[in-house]
């Protein structure tokens, strides 16, 4: 009998491909939407994201911080994706073992508010190599994770969670084989 091996939902999702390179997660990463927790590849209406979501991150060195970067690699169209990723939220200065709140919002949260289509909203946490070592971009479209990290030396991440996102008369789900 063969051992069916688990795939890691970033890759079937192809978030490891289009917006990340391969990565080991070294960090705990909890986001939560009031009371749900965001799991690889659950659903939610753009209801139920419309404020920034309460977000830890583990780790225990107090003088290490960490970035949070939220993007959408499917905007405006999953079929077109012009603007290819759209950034919706940035918090810098985030202490270990403490949350969102504690970091230094750089970009405030804008709503998920797909109007054709699935779309993979991202949640990206990079290690920083000091506090304050990360910048505000000038831009929300045509955001790239990958050329953030590398600009201001964040490596690879240290932990990623998505989700899928449709508008609120959407049916189905997004399927990956």
């Amino acid at each position: 009998m063969m051992r069916r091996e688990s795939r890691d939902p970033l890759v079937v999702a192809r978030i490891v491909g289009d917006v990340l390179d391969p990565f080991n997660r070294s960090v705990p990463l909890e986001v939560r939407y009031s009371s749900r927790e965001v799991t690889n590849g659950c659903e939610f209406r753009p209801s139920a994201v419309a404020r920034q979501p309460r977000v830890v991150v583990g780790g225990d060195d107090l003088r290490t911080f960490y970035t949070l970067v939220m993007v959408d690699p499917d905007a405006p169209n999953p079929s077109s994706p012009t603007l290819r990723e759209y950034l919706h939220w940035m918090v810098t200065d985030i202490p270990a073992s403490t949350g969102s709140f504690f970091g230094r919002e750089a970009v405030c949260y804008e709503q998920p508010r797909p109007s054709v289509g699935i779309h993979r909203l991202i949640l990206v946490l990079f290690q920083q190599l000091g506090r304050e070592t990360v910048y505000v971009p000038s831009w929300r479209h045509n955001f790239s994770t990958r050329d953030f990290a590398l600009q201001y030396n964040l490596g690879l991440p240290v932990a990623a969670v998505y989700f899928n996102c449709q508008r609120e008369s959407g049916s189905g789900g997004r399927r990956f084989l």
